[in-house]
């Protein structure tokens, strides 16, 4: 099955002869390997690219082992590189094999003849290297999952029945392949234990992988609720009968997002306009993933939605916090008192901002009034809209709130924004 990403396509296609290294970073089995070698090469050759100025090699191939020795992977990059003037195109998957291959890349960016495409799945290797040894040499394209319409798109039918499949497993491209619920679990089960929990332990030398899988565990059971690693550390005391160190607990909160397993959201003052740095909130980068870590138990559809209305936003290149807006009113006795409300996503891209309010239902006037509370105390002119599970159209009320379902905001890329 072809499942078209053009998405992520363009963006490779309109990052040709900017003088930059394109490095596709992303999580284990999420498409970047499919992307680079199947779609963006058949581009190449249908653009008339002759295969022969087109050089591939898959680093975690046991075959290109030699190759992850820097100078022999140069050499053989040169020998293939031929002397007529026309542009090579170089495309390297798990780059970050190759020893010392940040020299590598910027030796071979001293070709003028050469587009350098390369991918890794550790944003520890790739993403932070982009911003302090590339110094604005490099182009970063970030690959998710599946979103929910690249899913839907592949496999059409009920939308009810593929939000229900999707939210349960998640949108890791191989699950498509998969014909029974039990081969998708086992799948995603292996997936997490051996690709993902087994690379963070390893990679990082951690003694205590029974503290950094119940790590996991607490994360995945706590998607969408704001926590930090003092609370974290504390949670092990009292449930866990153990003791790991919030800085410890930093740390590992750290390699699991190298591995893009999770993201973290930060708590922002909207009236503010500043970054509160007591509490934040982490959403797990698929679902699947995510229901693996806890034997498919906890499918609470409140956060995983918010979970997933996260994932999309940031699909969609946007850059996520979380809202808190203070407020003051008075209590039974006439007496002021300060009231913290939180606005789900407070979402941003240049010099757009959306505020966002994500409710699985809204099915009492007292519930929309609840949901719009955070929203009316914002004094701004920028969108507010509120995303709802319930299949309804798009309405906007008297004091300028959109309200849209979540299957219109997730199959539609313009929902935000018309």
């Amino acid at each position: 099955m072809i499942i078209k990403r053009d998405y992520y396509l363009n963006q490779l296609i309109e990052s040709q002869g900017n003088g930059l290294v394109k490095i596709v970073t992303g999580g284990r089995r999420c498409g970047k390997s499919f992307l680079l070698f199947n779609l963006f090469r058949n581009y190449l050759l249908d653009s008339g690219v002759s295969e022969d100025h087109i050089v591939g090699l898959s680093l975690d191939d046991r075959r290109s082992s030699p190759l992850r020795d820097p100078d022999k992977l140069l050499d053989y990059i040169d020998s293939k590189v031929r002397t007529d003037g026309k542009t090579h195109y170089i495309i390297l998957d798990e780059v970050q094999l190759v020893r010392d291959f940040v020299e590598v890349l910027l030796s071979l960016m001293h070709n003028p003849q050469l587009e350098i495409y390369v991918s890794g799945s550790n944003s520890k290797f790739l993403s932070k290297d982009v911003v302090t040894e590339f110094r604005g040499r490099g182009d970063e394209i970030r690959v998710w999952p599946l979103s929910f319409s690249e899913y839907y798109a592949a496999v059409g039918g009920d939308k009810t029945a593929a939000w229900k499949d999707y939210y349960t497993y998640g949108g890791l491209p191989q699950l498509l392949q998969l014909a029974t619920e039990q081969k998708k679990i086992e799948y995603l089960t292996n997936l997490f234990e051996v690709t993902y929990l087994r690379d963070v332990i390893e990679r990082n030398h951690l003694r205590n992988a029974a503290g950094m899988r119940q790590l996991v565990r607490i994360l995945a059971s706590a998607i969408g609720s704001p926590t930090n690693p003092r609370r974290i550390s504390n949670t092990f005391k009292s449930q866990e009968a153990t003791s790991i160190k919030a800085t410890t607990i930093s740390d590992y909160i750290e390699y699991l997002q190298d591995t893009f397993l999770i993201e973290e959201a930060m708590r922002y003052d909207v009236k503010g306009r500043k970054y509160i740095g007591t509490e934040t909130k982490y959403y797990f980068s698929d679902m699947g993933l995510r229901a693996a870590v806890l034997n498919f138990r906890q499918q609470e559809e409140t956060h995983i939605m918010e979970n997933i209305i996260y994932n999309e936003l940031r699909h969609r290149g946007y850059l996520v916090d979380v809202g808190q807006v203070d407020m003051w009113e008075r209590d039974e006795n006439g007496k002021s008192q300060r009231k913290n409300l939180e606005v789900d996503f407070v979402v941003n891209r240049g010099a757009e901002r959306i505020y966002i309010q994500s409710a699985l239902r809204m099915p009492t006037i007292e519930k929309e009034i609840q949901e719009q509370r955070p929203l009316l105390n914002i004094n701004d002119s920028f969108r507010k809209i509120i995303i709802v599970g319930d299949d309804i159209k798009s309405k906007i009320n008297e004091h300028g709130i959109r309200t849209i379902g979540l299957i219109d905001f997730l199959l539609n890329p313009h929902s935000l924004t018309r």
